[in-house]
């Protein structure tokens, strides 16, 4: 199936009530989990690459890969730059076959994101490229996107800045926050907040910082050298409770490099006298597919493929 533009995706998930999962790769391993996942569940799916992926693994093998596989694949699915935070950066993913970008000014003053998004939104409508963007900042750091601080978003704010601009999907800061330590003491997810953004804009609205840091995957670190005490993420229920209340699109990074790291360390310990690469990779390639799997069925996209026919 050829990419689709992220606006279509968006669309259907926000008319249908449930959210597509936006998942993060820099390399094979994690993109093939990804969309052999989505395709046992015959689910839409987002794969998405940050300017730090592209910068490690470069913007052509990034974009090949998906674009070399894309008619393999027999489910609805778009390419989507994550937290792009230059107008240069979402040019390049133009260039290389991108059909969804984020532009992330979500730390500057109000006004210039506005301006610097509605250029973005000017330079994708024509080409029916979805443009996402965010107000209010996530606490925390992931993949270069850092914040010590944590601003939730004004809802009458977002009313303005979704009319203004023009953008096909709104990251609303709630009160998650980027990385594997989202959280001291209990996770406060301000769902009265999301819901009168929701009610406010009526746009497909975005969750950041969504991964659960499950507990299973934390322990098996632990256990083979890791130090990732006291991580935690946003349990399942909550993020059932924010696709009830609006949003349409979760991205999900730290879940999978914990899946993925999980299996490696193990595997490392116990194949000690393995010298091919591929008896782990694989093995570890697997957990995340069946993480993506859980994932999908968690956002209540599983099944959802027939919509895009």
């Amino acid at each position: 199936m050829p990419l689709l533009s992220g606006k279509e995706l968006l669309k259907r998930a926000n008319e249908f009530g449930f959210a597509i999962g936006a998942f993060n790769f820099s390399n094979m391993e994690f993109l093939r989990a990804i969309l052999d996942a989505a395709a046992e569940e015959e689910a839409p799916v987002i794969v998405q690459t940050t300017e730090s992926a592209i910068r490690y693994a470069g913007i052509e093998f990034l974009s090949g890969m998906v674009h070399a596989v894309k008619d393999s694949y027999r489910i609805p699915f778009a390419l989507h730059l994550d937290h792009g935070r230059r107008v240069e950066t979402v040019l390049l993913a133009l260039r290389y076959g991108y059909t969804s970008v984020m532009i992330d000014l979500s730390d500057r003053p109000y006004e210039e994101n506005l301006e610097v998004t509605r250029r973005v939104v000017s330079l994708c409508a024509p080409l029916n490229i979805a443009v996402e963007a965010e107000l209010g900042r996530l606490a925390g750091t992931e993949d270069e996107v850092a914040s010590r601080e944590e601003v939730l978003v004004d809802p009458e704010q977002a009313r303005e800045f979704v009319l203004r601009t023009g953008i096909d999907a709104l990251a609303p800061a709630i009160g998650t926050a980027h990385g594997a330590f989202k959280f001291r003491g209990e996770p406060r997810l301000d769902f009265d907040r999301l819901r009168k953004v929701k009610e406010l804009t009526g746009a497909p609205l975005v969750l950041h910082g969504a991964s659960g840091v499950y507990e299973s995957y934390v322990e098996e670190i632990n256990r083979y050298g890791g130090d990732l005490k006291g991580a935690r993420g946003v349990p399942d229920e909550d993020i059932r409770k924010a696709v009830s209340l609006g949003v349409n699109k979760i991205n999900t990074d730290t879940d999978l490099r914990l899946a993925f790291l999980a299996s490696l360390r193990r595997l490392m310990s116990e194949e000690k006298k393995s010298v091919d690469p591929r008896k782990l990779l694989g093995p570890a390639m697997e957990e995340v597919r069946e993480l993506v799997r859980r994932k999908i069925r968690l956002f209540g996209s599983e099944g959802k493929a027939y919509l895009f026919l």
